[in-house]
Formats: structure tokens, C-alpha cells, sequence
């Protein structure tokens, strides 16, 4: 399977001619992740994870386009009719022909005085890669490759290490990054690899449309 990283917390995975993309939101490389793709997840409908004209140009160009979404982000897409699915935790379903099971449920607490989260889900795609959102949700099941909210208002970067060790992933790759400048995202990586390194976890940093072979 090759994941290729986009801006923020959008990522391409591509196998055998299908393509599924996550989370093309508003400070990704759009156009490009969604090109001639097969199919769209969604964890939550946060402008940073969803970009509403893109996914319905994108849709409009291809008519063999399927998203599947939180309830809430796939009412922002409802005049996509029967191509979005709405999502809940515990759901399995094949997208594309890769293999989805969604977790999670909440989105991260940023303050008590924001309000009530939004729905979030956590994907795992093909029992390999999985996306948290805007969570630290961990999963009841092994993971091989996991995505790594590096920054957030809603985090801190203690937290960001508990979840790595907590997963005990082989492999992991930072995302969620847009709102770090260079010298912040090399601090944030030092202090998670040295942790992670102790618990088995390689950290592997990539830059925007950088691509690896998982």
C-alpha cells in the first residue's frame, strides 16, 4: 500500500489501481489528493478536515466517487444523495475495496467553555493505517501504521506521547501539523521520537505529498 501525506491531516492511500483518500480539508493539497480518487472517509466535519467545495467538485468529476462521514459532515455533502454514507463508531464497510472499521465517537475537548465535541471517528483502513481525527481514541486492535495528531488546540504534546505509547504502533507518521512552523514541528518530533523509540515506535516525518510503501 502506498500513503501519500498531504498537507495537515489529509492522507492518499493507494493499492492495485483504487485509491481511498482521509480527511481533505481546507489546509490540504485538495485537488491534488482527490484526483481520480475512488473514495472519501471523513472523521468530522471541522473545516481543517473537510473541505466542502472540493469533495463536490471532486465528486462532480467523478462520478464513481463514494464518501463515507460522520452524520454531521455528510449533511454538509447532502446534495451528493446516495454517494455519502453516514458513519458510526463500531461500523464496518468497504470502501473502494479496502477494508474500513470506524472507532472512536468524540471529537477532543478544546475547552469546557466551547461546548459539546462533534461526532468523531477513528479509521482503520485495511487492518494497516489508522486515522484518529481529532482524537486520541485507541483502539481494542492492533495497528501497523499509525497517524499521529502532532498539534492541536485540543492537545498538548504529553498527550501526543501517551497516545503513541499507548498504540505501541510499529510505525508512525506525524500528521495534523499545519499550525507548527519548522522550528516547532522539529521540537514536537524530538521530544515524541525519543519517546516513541523506547516503546518500539519508529517515527517517520513526512513532508507535504511525500509518499512511503507500507
Amino acid at each position: 500500500m502506498r500513503m501519500t501525506k498531504f498537507t495537515h491531516a489529509c492522507v492518499r492511500l493507494e493499492e492495485a489501481g483504487r485509491s481511498l483518500v482521509i480527511d481533505p480539508g481546507d489546509f490540504s493539497e485538495c485537488a491534488e489528493a482527490l484526483d481520480g480518487t475512488h473514495a472519501v472517509l471523513i472523521t468530522h466535519e471541522h473545516f481543517d478536515h473537510l473541505n466542502v467545495p472540493a469533495v463536490l467538485s471532486a465528486a462532480k468529476a467523478n462520478a464513481d466517487l463514494m464518501v463515507w462521514a460522520t452524520p454531521s459532515a455528510a449533511g454538509k455533502l447532502a446534495e451528493l444523495g446516495p454517494r455519502v454514507t453516514k458513519v458510526e463508531p463500531g461500523d464496518s464497510f468497504d470502501a473502494a475495496g479496502f477494508s474500513v472499521r470506524a472507532f472512536g465517537g468524540q471529537h477532543a475537548v478544546i475547552h469546557q467553555a466551547v461546548g459539546t465535541p462533534c461526532v468523531n471517528l477513528s479509521y482503520l483502513v485495511d487492518e494497516v493505517v489508522y486515522h484518529p481525527g481529532d482524537s486520541f481514541f485507541v483502539p481494542p486492535t492492533p495497528v501497523q501504521a499509525l497517524l499521529v495528531p502532532l498539534h492541536a488546540p485540543w492537545s498538548k504534546l504529553g498527550e501526543v506521547i501517551d497516545f503513541v505509547v499507548a498504540m505501541r504502533a510499529p510505525q508512525a507518521f506525524p500528521i495534523h501539523d499545519a499550525m507548527l512552523n519548522d522550528s516547532g514541528v522539529k521540537n514536537s518530533l524530538g521530544h515524541l521520537g525519543r519517546f516513541a523509540e523506547n516503546y518500539g515506535t519508529a517515527i517517520s516525518y513526512l513532508a507535504a505529498t511525500e509518499a512511503v510503501e507500507l
